[in-house]
């Protein structure tokens, strides 16, 4: 079988079903214009939300945006919204699909290969809108490696070897792999993923380079990014928390986490539910030590963000605090969030 996809704005190439059994993803990473465009986008200054203005004057600009968490994704009309991005990315992938015509765009954090095909599904459904024939730009900002790259970008790895793949380069090659075998027009204009995001100390210990991205929608630029706790918002606890519990409902398996109503411009964070066990559990990963914490909670601990277990220990409290998940969501309604004027958001 003969698939075609097109990289950035003129180059089209083909590849055959060998390839695609697990050398694709190489080859793009080779490629000698994505290569280009990699080492671009690493040139770009890390933008932060939230913007505050050049007069220095401690007040968040009137910008309008969305941020999703792990394993969330939402997708934006331009109309309603500015800007559209995520973070706290270490070996999981942010994606962005555009419609080059009329700029909707989708923006995922994904962290497993489990939910790659099933989300793809999730973020083409109001990008497309049933016009297979749309000019649909691809970025993926994430991932490092988090493994040796000669186990990662062997073409022979044994068994044994493919146990050591870690979990950035599975995640990416699911995701590639699922993009070639679409019907969808794809031009994929941003491959910032293992190898061209890892940077590495003088130990030679491996990191990300960028933990994020965002979308400004007006014109499609995507730009390394990132959010502190005001920005990501609304609801950043109880979205956290049902992040983790969306792997024990089996409604939300192999499924993104659904957050925000494009047509609407609100959030909507679907109830989830956590037991009474939930508490003591808390309670004993609170009395951890920071380095313990990171090693039983990250997929990759020394390379996480300075806030990682902080924002663990916030969560770990509010469960503490709340222990009946009916507290929180009330008759199980979804806690609706609307905009307001200087562009932030209040619950409705």
């Amino acid at each position: 079988m003969m698939l075609n996809v097109k990289i950035g704005a003129s180059i089209s190439l083909s590849y055959g079903s060998q390839l695609l059994e697990g050398n694709t993803l190489v080859a793009l990473m080779e490629d000698p214009i994505l290569v280009s465009a990699a080492n671009s986008f690493k040139a770009i200054p890390e933008r932060k939300f939230p913007v505050y203005e050049e007069s220095g004057v401690d007040r968040l600009m009137k910008n309008k945006w969305v941020y999703l968490f792990q394993r969330e994704y939402g997708t934006v009309d331009p109309a309603f919204v500015d800007f559209v991005g995520t973070d706290e990315a270490t070996t999981c992938v942010g994606i962005v699909i555009r419609n080059k015509k009329n700029g909707m765009t989708s923006v995922s954090h994904m962290d497993s290969p489990n939910i790659v095909d099933m989300g793809l599904s999730q973020m083409l459904l109001h990008v497309v809108d049933h016009n297979m024939e749309a000019e649909l730009d691809v970025h993926l900002v994430g991932g490092f490696e988090d493994v040796s790259p000669n186990y990662a970008y062997s073409s022979t790895r044994s068994e044994s070897q493919e146990q050591l793949d870690g979990h950035s380069f599975p995640l990416c090659a699911k995701i590639v792999e699922a993009l070639f075998t679409r019907p969808e027009n794809f031009h994929v204009q941003t491959l910032f993923v293992l190898g061209h995001n890892t940077r590495r100390d003088s130990e030679g210990n491996a990191y990300p380079i960028f933990h994020g991205l965002v979308v400004e929608t007006s014109t499609g630029l995507v730009t390394p990014a990132c959010f502190d706790r005001t920005s990501r918002c609304p609801d950043e606890i109880v979205r956290r928390i049902r992040v983790t519990s969306a792997y024990e409902d089996p409604s939300w398996s192999g499924k993104l986490l659904e957050t925000y109503d494009t047509q609407t411009d609100q959030f909507r964070i679907a109830s989830c539910c956590w037991s009474f066990r939930q508490k003591d559990i808390s309670l004993t990963l609170k009395s951890l030590s920071d380095s313990e914490i990171l090693l039983i909670c990250s997929t990759s601990p020394s390379a996480e963000a300075p806030d990682f277990v902080d924002n663990l220990r916030r969560q770990w409290e509010y469960l503490i605090e709340h222990p009946d998940w009916r507290e929180t969501f009330p008759s199980k309604q979804a806690r609706a969030f609307e905009r307001v004027g200087d562009g932030g958001w209040k619950r409705c």
